[in-house]
């Protein structure tokens, strides 16, 4: 059974900083291309960043380039994401999960609540 664990959220003033991150389980983590998705309240969900399995490659949407660093460990099953300088724009939730042949694994976590006060 795959599993999401979103943690890390909170409530933060513009300008701070956050680290989320995702423990995964039920399939083979380190064989997955991990990324970070946001739903803003009323807004489709949107992919963040990403990170490949094979080479450690990353992806950033605009929005968040040089103030946002996914980074991913093996060993623990875990993806994260360091954010910093952080707006009020960035309030959202944010899921994590995983892609494969350019398919999303088909279940989502419950996702951590980030909010940025001005």
């Amino acid at each position: 059974e795959v599993q999401f664990v979103e943690s890390g959220g909170g409530f933060v003033q513009a300008g701070g900083s956050l680290r989320l991150s995702c423990e995964a389980s039920g399939f083979t983590f380190k064989d997955y291309t991990m990324a970070w998705f946001r739903q803003a309240p009323g807004k489709e969900r949107e992919a963040v960043s990403c990170i490949s399995n094979v080479d450690d490659t990353t992806y950033y949407v605009d929005s968040v380039k040089d103030r946002f660093t996914i980074s991913r460990d093996n060993t623990k099953n875990t993806v994260y994401l360091q954010m910093n300088s952080l707006q009020t724009e960035d309030t959202a939730v944010y899921y994590c999960n995983g892609q494969s042949l350019g398919a999303l694994i088909n279940y989502w976590g419950q996702g951590t609540q980030v909010t940025v006060s001005s």
